[in-house]
């Protein structure tokens, strides 16, 4: 297992958001996770990314504890949320060559010139990042994701503030993704994108993942009442 995470309890003061959750995930696996909003989904993935902690359980990634060993854990994630997190007064380049350097990622400059051709940003490679829209900054953050070529990643709702034509491209770069065999874990509340890619798929609802399945266990159904069956218990 890629990653593993037993019994995993996070709480905010007394109020717990994830509840005794357990989750594996094979390397390769691309599951997305749905459930409602509060569920904990995001939540979730700040745990898996290591920017929180968990207040009791176990959480292994690439053989890494969490978190122990986040740096670790850190060195093997490519991680996208909602919000970009770039650094505004730098160009696209620039942003990819401060992550670049900090991971120590081979022929940089090629690397740059590849990740920008892949999100569509090329031509606008010395541009400040402040002076893109919010989906061209959400292409961005998807090409830092993968400057690393890591060997897990994890989304949550990117497609949040794309275009059509970025929902496109993203699709691309997660297919890719998949089929070099890396392992992706994404939230998203869409269940018509997710059931076109992903490989399994999770419902997390009141802070546990509530039930399972792949295209092969949906049969003749379909992800939006296999989702409705395991909310309604």
């Amino acid at each position: 297992m890629i990653i593993e995470v037993r019994k995993l309890v996070k709480r905010f003061g007394a109020k717990p958001v994830l509840r005794g959750l357990d989750f594996s995930v094979n390397e390769g696996e691309f599951v997305a996770l749905v459930g409602p909003n509060g569920a904990g989904k995001t939540t979730f993935l700040r745990v898996l990314a290591s920017l929180a902690r968990p207040t009791l359980g176990n959480v292994s990634i690439a053989g890494f504890q969490l978190p122990s060993q986040a740096s670790s854990v850190r060195r093997n994630l490519g991680v996208v949320s909602h919000l970009p997190l770039l650094y505004g007064d730098l160009t696209a380049q620039e942003n990819l060559q401060f992550y670049g350097k900090m991971y120590c990622v081979p022929e940089l400059h090629q690397r740059i010139k590849d990740v920008l051709d892949l999100v569509g940003l090329a031509t606008r490679r010395n541009d400040l990042v402040r002076t893109f829209s919010r989906g061209m900054q959400q292409r961005l953050a998807i090409g830092r994701a993968v400057l690393h070529d890591p060997v897990v990643l994890l989304f949550d709702e990117p497609y949040t503030g794309l275009d059509q034509e970025a929902c496109d491209m993203l699709d691309q770069i997660l297919r890719d993704v998949a089929g070099r065999g890396r392992t992706v874990v994404m939230t998203s509340h869409d269940l018509g994108l997710v059931q076109d890619l992903a490989s399994r798929f999770d419902v997390l609802t009141h802070g546990i993942i509530a039930a399972s399945t792949t295209p092969t266990g949906l049969g003749h159904g379909n992800l939006l009442d296999f989702y409705r069956q395991a909310l309604a218990g």
